[in-house]
């Protein structure tokens, strides 16, 4: 099922008993979250807070906090089903004859379908306030009680490239610092940044929209770590089977998606800086507070009914756990093709996929672990890792208590660990300078002796299939309850 909107996407999970409303009047300064933590921590539902104070308009939070809500929010039964579309969708076209040319139309004629589509008239612009327009009517949250101010958590932030014109879509926390201005936190890796050292090169502002409350695909691709040349909406609408709606801003040069809740639309002034933090992050840490660009807010414009979007992070596990699992399958497949040796591959939840990620492997030449590992620290956000894992392919890396049993048996310290210095995450507060520290490649994979391991290697304990069939089939003779 493919979600038009965010509107849909809730009457769904209602009807389906996995949204709770909240009818009580809450506080979104550390109440709300508090109460978002404990039913995230628990599996709990997507909350609606219907009386937020400070606000006309109610807020939903922890729309993908399980991954049964991910799922449907990607309109599959399996994640699996996606990766399988885009390995398909990446797997060159065998192009011959006239006739393989016209096996391809259909084809191109997806590819095609996936792109945004413009129109002229829009929900997300019911109702426009261009006059006095004021960040303080949103019910935005403040998390942690050491956050420099309330934050806008789930904003869909819209830029263009001053040099392309090619537009990217992007999610950055916005500190809201009082009616009409926001921090905007572009890690110097973000495409908004970069958007913003083009326009500071040019003498000219760098004009910006910010859409809140999406369909739930595009929400979560304006968080997947697509290659550069991948346009995010075109991505949505890949997920989606369709395309998303765009329309013309209305106070700037701007495309927005056309179905948003709100849409937030101004401007940044290169040079201009602001202290912003800290905040709560999703490492379980507060990141510092720093100086980042300030959005000045020109307009906004809503629905008629709109619902105010907004996630927290902190310890895992939380929500955006379940947006990262998807992330790991729906792109193993795009691994694959820098890495057909790789088999599987998993980032753990306290890892906060950036910490650490386990890879299994078909080995076929000694020394591959390290291939990998090198690999690894060379694709787009991968290179953030700080500790790479790989195990031979036949590990469930899926398995923590599998994968360490291998790492403890399996490797020589001096043989099969790898130290290397390289960038690291802007959010990792462990390395002596911001940005750059060292990361760790483990070979928990079965030695060779080319690679310096003369010994004989052991056979794994293991049950004869028979035997294991056996017992299996015998099992309710016994009368053993486990």
């Amino acid at each position: 099922m493919a979600f038009q909107n965010l509107s849909e996407f809730l009457r769904v999970l209602e009807e389906r008993g996995l949204l709770k409303r909240i009818v009580a009047p809450v506080d979104p300064e550390l109440e709300i979250a508090e109460i978002t933590d404990r039913v995230m921590k628990a599996g709990g539902p997507t909350l609606f807070f219907e009386r937020v104070k400070g606000s006309r308009f109610p807020l939903v939070i922890n729309l993908f906090g399980t991954l049964e809500r991910m799922k449907l929010a990607l309109g599959v039964e399996d994640l699996e089903d996606i990766a399988r579309r885009l390995e398909d969708l990446l797997r060159p076209p065998e192009v011959g004859g006239l006739l393989d040319k016209i096996r391809v139309l259909p084809r191109l004629a997806e590819l095609a379908s996936f792109q945004p589509r413009r129109v002229r008239s829009a929900p997300c612009q019911e109702v426009i306030e261009t006059e006095h327009p004021n960040l303080r009517d949103l019910p935005i949250i403040k998390s942690w009680p050491l956050d420099g101010g309330p934050f806008i958590t789930l904003p869909l932030v819209v830029t263009r490239d001053p040099d392309t014109g090619k537009s990217n879509l992007g999610l950055y926390r916005m500190q809201v610092y009082d009616e009409r201005t926001t921090g905007m936190h572009w890690h110097i890796h973000k495409d908004g940044a970069r958007h913003l050292a083009k326009a500071k090169q040019r003498g000219e502002r760098l004009e910006v929209a910010v859409a809140l409350g999406a369909d739930p695909a595009t929400i979560y691709a304006a968080t997947a770590p697509l290659p550069g040349d991948v346009d995010e909406l075109t991505f949505a609408g890949f997920l989606r089977r369709a395309a998303v709606e765009v329309v013309k801003a209305k106070t700037v040069d701007l495309e927005v998606p056309a179905q948003a809740e709100f849409v937030l639309e101004g401007y940044v002034e290169p040079g201009e800086l602001r202290r912003e933090g800290p905040f709560g992050d999703h490492t379980g840490f507060y990141s510092l507070a720093d100086d980042y660009p300030v959005f000045h807010l020109t307009a906004i414009t809503h629905r008629k009914d709109p619902v105010y979007p907004a996630t927290i992070v902190g310890k895992p596990p939380m929500e955006d756990l379940f947006l990262g699992k998807a992330t790991e399958r729906i792109f193993l497949p795009l691994l694959r093709l820098q890495l057909p040796e790789v088999v599987d591959m998993d980032f753990p939840a306290e890892g906060v996929f950036h910490n650490c990620v386990v890879l299994s492997i078909r080995k076929s030449f000694p020394g591959q672990a390290k291939k990998v590992m090198s690999a690894v620290w060379g694709l787009g956000q991968m290179m953030y890792t700080k500790l790479v894992v790989v195990v031979d392919e036949d590990v469930n890396v899926h398995d923590s208590r599998e994968v360490w049993w291998r790492v403890f048996a399996n490797i020589d310290a001096a043989r099969d660990v790898t130290i290397v210095s390289g960038p690291l995450d802007v959010l990792d507060h462990s390395s002596p300078a911001p940005l750059l520290g060292s990361k760790m490649g483990i070979d928990a994979t079965r030695k060779w002796p080319e690679e310096g391991h003369p010994r004989e290697w052991p056979g794994e304990v293991k049950m004869s299939r028979e035997v294991s069939q056996l017992v299996t089939r015998r099992w309710q003779e016994y009368g053993i309850r486990l």
